[in-house]
């Protein structure tokens, strides 16, 4: 059974570059918790301090910013405050993001396409439960479990695929690629097309976003 609604302010950051973002989810936060004291910030470089200065124990934040990656300052925030719940709420792909946000110190993942009334329930779980674990980042929990390698897709990538990955993410063609690595372009064009399945991709818009938020990690 779920418990009642806390009777006590619990304060909590919004954090998006976007003001219109960070006021509709302020909505639902009043409406979960007619007592919040609700912080914004559109700067991830402020996140830490406001987390230090201002007792916050709920941070609801976007994935990316113009300034930065918001996976790299999860651990700063957990030590800052160990027991604050962090939730993603972010237009990137669930399937694709969630894991790495959660394995970095991340309390649930919560996609910007979902219905209102998830939003309510993922706000109120985070709350209660201290966490929110959609279906789909169960799915993934479950198969990080079996496969740790899942939680960075670019493992499953040989090091030339990889090699090439990175050279499409940095704007070179078939021909370019093919020419530097003196190479035929049709082996290029076979060794995309291994990419695109490995990852589960479609496009190099795809690739490029998977390079620049999974690598190195």
């Amino acid at each position: 059974m779920e418990l009642p609604i806390e009777n006590r302010e619990i304060t909590f950051l919004l954090a998006d570059d976007h003001s219109m973002v960070r006021q509709g989810m302020a909505i639902t936060v009043s409406e979960v918790v007619p007592d919040a004291r609700i912080y914004h910030t559109s700067s991830l470089q402020q996140v830490v301090e406001m987390v230090r200065s201002n007792g916050v124990e709920i941070v609801i934040i976007d994935a990316h910013f113009p300034d930065g990656n918001s996976l790299h300052i999860l651990p700063q925030i957990k030590s800052v405050n160990p027991d604050i719940k962090i939730l993603i709420f972010s237009g990137l792909e669930e399937h694709l993001h969630a894991l790495k946000y959660i394995n970095a110190g991340a309390n649930g993942y919560l996609s910007k396409l979902s219905e209102e009334e998830e939003v309510r329930q993922a706000v109120s779980d985070i709350i209660h439960k201290g966490e929110y674990i959609s279906a789909v980042s169960r799915s993934l929990l479950v198969q990080f479990a079996y496969d740790p390698n899942s939680i960075n897709p670019l493992n499953y990538l040989t090091k030339r695929e990889l090699q090439i990955a990175e050279m499409y993410a940095e704007g070179y063609g078939n021909l370019e690629i093919a020419n530097h690595l003196d190479i035929k372009q049709n082996t290029v064009s076979t060794i995309k097309k291994n990419i695109f399945e490995k990852l589960k991709i479609e496009n190099l818009v795809e690739l490029i976003d998977l390079i620049k938020t999974h690598h190195k990690i």
